[in-house]
């Protein structure tokens, strides 16, 4: 089944469940929400890309 990629489901707030964030620190993988708070506002400053294909030009 083929769904278009930028359509948008949404669930009713019953059903929704908290989504819990793991990132990798110092080569092993942990809870954001186990962080302290300096490094939970470290997190939320990263910036994040997508790799251009090999051969295409950067924006």
């Amino acid at each position: 089944m083929n769904t278009p990629r930028n359509q948008v489901h949404q669930l009713p707030t019953g059903q929704r469940t908290r989504c819990e964030v793991w990132t990798r620190v110092m080569g092993y993988h942990r809870p954001v929400a186990s962080f302290n708070i300096g490094k939970q506002g470290e997190h939320r400053e990263r910036c994040f890309f997508n790799e251009p294909e090999q051969g295409q030009p950067t924006p």
